[in-house]
């Protein structure tokens, strides 16, 4: 037996879709491993821009988004799917119009639900260990635009046990418009960004500094993995997995935050939008390992989309209680 699942991650900088075949085997791992992403496709549409001042999605923000919603639901319907399912997360979290927004996405077929920031976390951590399948314990970073969330677990025979996990109110739309008022951005602007997150980070590493490793997700890190290693245009099977160096990191912070904005989008690897905004991600990045204490971390390709797929598939074998 096989299924056909899309998964629509609305996000508060980006939308993605995922479209991936399940083939039924007898057992939860061997299904798994049996994921084939069939399409993969992604646009930012900020619909979070101005939500934390202004606790609305903006109108533009919305037209926008919903065009683009359409778009995917067309092409979940030309691949016959069984299914689609979407997730909202940061921005329809705080906004007071977040309810009447989803309402307009279940309208167009989406069976679309509202996410904390704890089963976001838990979905990216699926992903995580699923798709990257490490050895150790480790802690996924998925920074996002409107929250970023620290999931820590471990292998244990051949499940992965998630231990802890945190949920912060930052990413890197709401950081970008807090603390970058310049372009390109001051270093004291950046040295303030990085003194409020660390006020956050600190919080996860207590509860999570035994870790491994870390492995980070977002438009950002595999930006930076693009950058690094030359790779145009994207190709998520060689950036999947990719080891980026702190010292890496730190280079491209300090070569991308010296550029303007259109000196970015210049860059064949850095989407037009994603050029506004990627220096608060880089930020995040750098900051987490400084308090970490690594000098490295893994990048995972797979995020929240594959760990709903993970989770469909832990349903079938009744242990989606898991998230």
């Amino acid at each position: 037996m096989s299924l056909k699942i899309a998964v629509i991650d609305i996000g508060t900088y980006s939308t993605r879709l995922l479209i991936s075949g399940i083939h039924i085997k007898e057992t939860l791992e061997e299904t798994i491993k049996s994921i084939e992403d069939i399409l993969s496709v992604g646009r930012i549409t900020a619909l979070g821009r101005e939500v934390k001042k202004t606790k609305i999605l903006q109108k533009e923000a919305i037209q926008e988004t919903i065009s683009v919603l359409k778009e995917y639901v067309l092409i979940a319907k030309e691949h016959k799917v069984d299914k689609i399912l979407g997730y909202a997360t940061q921005a329809c979290r705080i906004a007071k119009n977040g309810n009447e927004f989803l309402e307009k996405v279940r309208q167009l077929g989406i069976d679309v639900k509202l996410i904390d920031g704890q089963t976001e976390a838990c979905l990216s951590f699926l992903a995580t260990a699923y798709g990257v399948l490490p050895d150790n314990s480790f802690v996924v970073v998925d920074q996002g635009g409107g929250s970023t969330e620290y999931a820590y677990g471990k292998k244990e025979k051949d499940n992965y046990q998630l231990i802890d996990s945190v949920s912060f109110p930052f990413g890197i739309v709401n950081l970008t418009e807090q603390f970058i008022k310049h372009d390109p951005p001051l270093k004291s602007e950046l040295a303030d960004m990085r003194s409020y997150l660390k006020s956050y980070i600190k919080d996860a590493y207590e509860k999570m500094k035994n870790t491994d490793e870390i492995i980070g997700l977002g438009g950002t890190i595999t930006t930076l993995v693009a950058l690094e290693y030359n790779i145009y245009p994207y190709s998520s099977e060689k950036v999947h997995r990719k080891i980026l160096t702190k010292k890496a990191i730190e280079k491209w912070l300090e070569k991308l935050s010296s550029l303007t904005i259109s000196q970015r989008k210049a860059i064949p690897m850095i989407e037009d939008k994603r050029a506004e905004a990627i220096i608060s991600g880089i930020v995040i990045f750098d900051t987490t390992l400084e308090i970490f204490q690594k000098d490295k971390l893994k990048v995972s390709d797979w995020g929240l989309r594959h760990g709903a797929i993970i989770k469909e598939v832990m349903n079938i074998f009744n242990r989606g209680d898991v998230c």
